[in-house]
């Protein structure tokens, strides 16, 4: 056996939402580098980037898994999940990363997009956990691993409230099922992104420079997230050994944006 707390080698993880360009896809190539075999789930209008992401995974030598599917439609979830296991035989790690954001005032919000939003961020998240979790239970051994948000604590700057909902939720759900699922040796715990740049969600943000220059102003780090280094070290800490005392939690991944 490794002595290595981070080593992933054997394991196998599915990350949601981790076609190439957004922050699931870092992850999941940060499961990859530890050893893991990683299955990827997106919408099969995503499924270019998915392949993508695939192969940079195989390039690490483990296995990688494409499997198309709706994480808002428990049907979808199902077969999904259904289609790894049949693969891999059990799934050790879960990662949900998709998401949408909506940035619209709540008053021009209507009910169709705020129920998009929580369906996505929130109930997906609750779905794919709700569906994985009964073969980590079965064996009493899991890690789960959500993405909320820095604004699951706080408001931002810009109109985005069905998302600050969705990913306040998304924190909460952690808790409870953390508070469900101890017991049985199955961690979850959140990680809380502050703005990552470029992704495929903040890419529109090239087109205000003040606004960029302006973010990474309010951290204490002084610059924005890179995607494909600053997720890698927390997402391999909650997926291994080295996070076995850590459940519950909320770690910001924010470059301190909510110290102050």
């Amino acid at each position: 056996m490794s002595t290595n707390l981070f080593d992933l080698s054997g394991a196998h993880a599915l990350v949601t939402g981790s076609g190439a360009g957004g922050l699931g896809a870092a992850m999941a190539i940060a499961l990859a580098g530890a050893g893991a075999d990683v299955a990827v789930l997106e919408l099969e209008s995503g499924s270019e980037r998915a392949e993508q992401t695939a192969a940079r995974i195989v390039d690490h030598g483990v296995e990688s898994l494409t499997v198309s599917g709706n994480v808002a439609h428990q049907a979808s979830v199902n077969r999904a999940v259904a289609t790894i296991e049949e693969r891999w035989g059990h799934i050790d790690i879960l990662v949900n990363a998709a998401g949408i954001m909506l940035r619209k005032p709540s008053v021009e919000t209507d009910i169709d997009e705020w129920q998009h939003v929580m369906d996505v961020n929130l109930t997906g998240t609750w779905l794919v956990s709700n569906r994985v979790a009964p073969g980590m239970l079965e064996r009493g051994y899991g890690r789960v691993i959500n993405v909320a948000s820095q604004y699951a604590q706080l408001a931002g700057p810009m109109p985005e409230p069905a998302y600050y909902a969705s990913k306040g939720g998304v924190a909460n759900l952690t808790r409870g099922l953390a508070s469900e699922w101890g017991s049985r040796g199955i961690t979850v715990n959140c990680i809380a992104p502050g703005t990552f740049y470029p992704t495929a969600m903040t890419r529109p943000l090239a087109e205000d420079p003040d606004r960029l220059t302006w973010m990474s102003s309010r951290t204490l780090l002084g610059r924005l997230g890179n995607p494909a280094a600053d997720l890698s070290g927390p997402t391999v800490f909650l997926a291994s050994e080295a996070s076995a005392y850590v459940t519950g939690a909320l770690i910001p991944v924010d470059g301190g944006w909510t110290s102050w």
